[in-house]
């Protein structure tokens, strides 16, 4: 029985970093970057020392060290997370405070709860809990998310390695070869020579009861990706466990956004159509493993849909999954303003908390070319602005996971690099543009940023990790909710405050998360069409055209359904048709904008 009906994303390349084991024995399933494993190694030393284990270093000097360094972490996370677990299970009488805590934190309509209560009405039996404790208690699950395409190759004394010790591969690996029993969150779009790799682990495949100890989850922005990709591992024999759906830009992080396909209508589209998911993959997954003389399960495999991004009230929460039926929410940058649940530096913490709308943006610094929600004046920024000033444009790529750009060199280069970004400034010197167009495509190359270095740091300085080699620069990814958070929580109020059993936010002007995504949507749109005003392509004119029709369908689908709503955002519900009527206006007018460029472009 799962304990909670949230989950706490990966964020960041470090902010997650230990967060199963802050939370994990209270329930809560949360997720760890495998980007970094330099990073992983630290923490691992860290811990080692803090709790007296033997550490052995792996060095880059090892075959495999990636992978190897991934595979260590994440045992002794699970390790101590179990020990952790296991304590607060076995508590004395003096230390019954804890188990309560556990419970406090369940949602009220938990039966665990309501049984736990019955259990202790009358006296508190020690030892008749902890026997009661033991069969009914369970961990959070300690999942692990990989950037598919963030599968960069490597090479030893100048020689390129095979295949399967690019990142995201050794990540994979790292994963296969560990004693969890939990998921990987596959995040970044479809990777087929990745996905193929998984055909190697044994933990991935179903036995004869259809039980999995290693579980898929893909981060998904549409149904038809899902059916497509499901199918795929389906073939392979391995099963899809839970398909993460993501709001386009209503997120932390990396932005994937849709073609203004809007987040209702989406969820709306898998709860719909969940049994013909289920069904046809299930179909196809029979195939697979009979043609790999695998067990076949007697029944279909569960399948779980999730949501997040942009979830700010207890009410959004359990409307998600009482009308989407959806089975958890991810709640993701409002926990940066709880650390006791995640590893961020106190001044990290501060900014945020001052962080308003304007403050909050979809920034271009990311070296993979995806928009990227980020902090304005974070000091990972004031660091590459002041390198510019210096007239040394770039940083010293110290890590290299970004490097994935072969336009120069035939070893790959990050695009936030100082060596790629003094090449393309060279190639750009010999344009003879104009000085404006040449300011504009400078400003475009040094925008780039060193976030594989900068999401890290934040978590060192939390834990006081010697930071000389990755500098001072931190960079920060919340989604636009992080704007109505405005102070730091402990993990109970955090989760209090998800329950419904109190209010994080001060502020009374929060939009509900699907306007706010609207609105992010149409400003995406705006800045679209602003690209499109010198001329217009064809294939630009079919996306706009294609993505405004599309806003206007998610308009159409959330006023019918604001309207036909009864006991739901009765508060609320006034503002939210007024804002709909009024995004609906403003896509008219940028309708009839886009009708006049594509005159314009026709008719020059």
């Amino acid at each position: 029985m799962k304990a909670h009906t949230f989950h706490i994303p990966v964020m960041g390349i470090g902010y997650t970093i230990d967060t199963p084991l802050k939370v994990s024995p209270y329930g809560i399933d949360s997720v760890i970057s495998l980007v970094d494993d330099i990073l992983l190694e630290k923490l691992r030393k860290m811990y080692c020392e803090k709790y007296e284990i033997l550490y052995d270093e792996i060095t880059e000097k090892m075959e495999d060290f990636r992978a190897k360094r991934i595979t260590s972490y994440l045992n002794l996370i699970s390790e101590l997370a179990s020990k952790k677990f296991e304590e607060l299970k076995n508590a004395t009488a003096e230390k019954s405070q804890e188990l309560r805590e556990y419970f406090s934190m369940l949602p009220d309509s938990s039966t665990l709860k309501q049984d736990f209560k019955d259990l202790t009405a009358k006296y508190f039996h020690i030892d008749e809990i902890k026997a009661w404790a033991k069969d009914h208690l369970h961990m959070g699950s300690i999942d692990v998310n990989i950037m598919t395409k963030v599968d960069k190759d490597n090479y030893v004394k100048g020689e390129r390695l095979p295949v399967e010790y690019n990142d995201a591969h050794a990540a994979l690996r790292g994963f296969a070869n560990s004693d969890l029993s939990s998921s990987v969150v596959l995040s970044a779009g479809m990777n087929p020579r990745l996905y193929s790799y998984f055909e190697n682990f044994e933990d991935f495949y179903p036995d004869a009861n259809g039980n999995i100890k290693k579980k898929i989850v893909l981060k998904v922005s549409d149904y038809k990706s899902a059916l497509i990709q499901g199918k795929f591992f389906a073939k392979k024999g391995l099963w899809i466990s839970e398909y993460r759906i993501e709001s386009g830009l209503n997120c932390g992080g990396h932005a994937f956004a849709t073609d203004g396909f809007l987040m209702g209508p989406i969820l709306a589209e898998f709860r719909d159509n969940r049994k013909e998911l289920i069904d046809s993959i299930h179909e196809v997954l029979v195939r697979g493993l009979t043609g790999k003389n695998r067990p076949v399960p007697a029944t279909e495999l569960p399948l779980k849909i999730t949501a997040q991004g942009g979830v700010g009230t207890s009410e959004e929460h359990e409307f998600l999954i009482d009308h989407y039926k959806v089975d958890s929410v991810g709640w993701g940058s409002p926990f940066m303003l709880v650390p006791e649940a995640v590893s961020i530096d106190e001044s990290t913490i501060n900014k945020l908390i001052d962080a308003n709308e304007e403050d909050l943006y979809l920034s271009g610094i990311s070296p993979l070319g995806i928009p990227f929600n980020t902090l304005k004046g974070n000091t990972k920024d004031i660091e590459k602005m002041s390198f510019v000033a210096q007239g040394k444009p770039g940083a010293p790529c110290t890590k290299k996971f970004a490097a994935l750009n072969g336009e120069f060199t035939d070893r790959t280069l990050c695009t936030a690099s100082r060596a790629y970004q003094s090449l393309k400034i060279k190639e750009l010197d010999k344009e003879g543009l104009s000085a404006e167009s040449y300011k504009d495509r400078f400003k475009k190359i040094v925008e780039k940023s060193c976030i594989c270095v900068g999401l890290g740091t934040s978590t060192m300085k939390a834990h006081n990790i010697d930071t000389t080699d990755e500098g001072d620069g931190i960079s920060v990814c919340p989604g636009p909710n992080m704007a109505y958070f405005s102070k730091k929580m402990t993990m109970k109020e955090m989760i209090d405050h998800i329950y419904g059993r109190a209010n994080m936010i001060s502020r009374t002007d929060r939009p509900n998360m699907f306007v706010k995504e609207l609105k992010l949507y149409i400003d995406y749109l705006k800045d679209k069409i602003e690209e499109t005003r010198a001329s217009m392509t064809n294939k630009q004119e079919k996306y706009l055209v294609t993505f405004v029709n599309n806003l206007k369908d998610g308009v159409s689908y959330y006023q019918h359904m604001f309207s036909d709503l009864k006991h739901k955002f009765e508060d609320s519900k006034a503002n939210i048709l007024g804002d709909l009527d009024s995004s609906k206006k403003i896509l008219h007018l940028l309708d009839i904008e886009i009708e006049n460029l594509k005159i314009r472009a026709k008719a020059s």
